[in-house]
């Protein structure tokens, strides 16, 4: 019997050692909800009608682009050291 793509990438994802990965996220809130976004991983963002939903939503789009990355054999990025503050500017 054949085995399709998918049946092996989910045996290699099985036999993986998984490795806990730590990312800094930037969440918003905006006219229809929150935005959130991930900015070491480019092309990381979603958004959630609640913060929790955005949150989830986040932590899953983070989830397959690192597995995708790895099924490509691409690297992970390191943990960047990223600073976050609120900056009142009056204009």
């Amino acid at each position: 019997m054949k085995t399709t793509n998918h049946r092996v990438s989910q045996k290699r994802k099985k036999n993986r050692q998984k490795v806990k990965h730590l990312f800094p996220v930037v969440i918003e809130r905006d006219e229809e909800g929150f935005f959130a976004a991930c900015p070491t991983l480019q092309g990381c963002f979603t958004d959630g009608e609640t913060l929790e939903e955005a949150v989830k939503n986040i932590q899953e789009v983070i989830e397959l682009h690192v597995e995708d990355r790895l099924a490509c054999g691409e690297e992970v990025p390191g943990r960047d050291v990223v600073s976050i503050m609120t900056m009142e500017v009056e204009v």
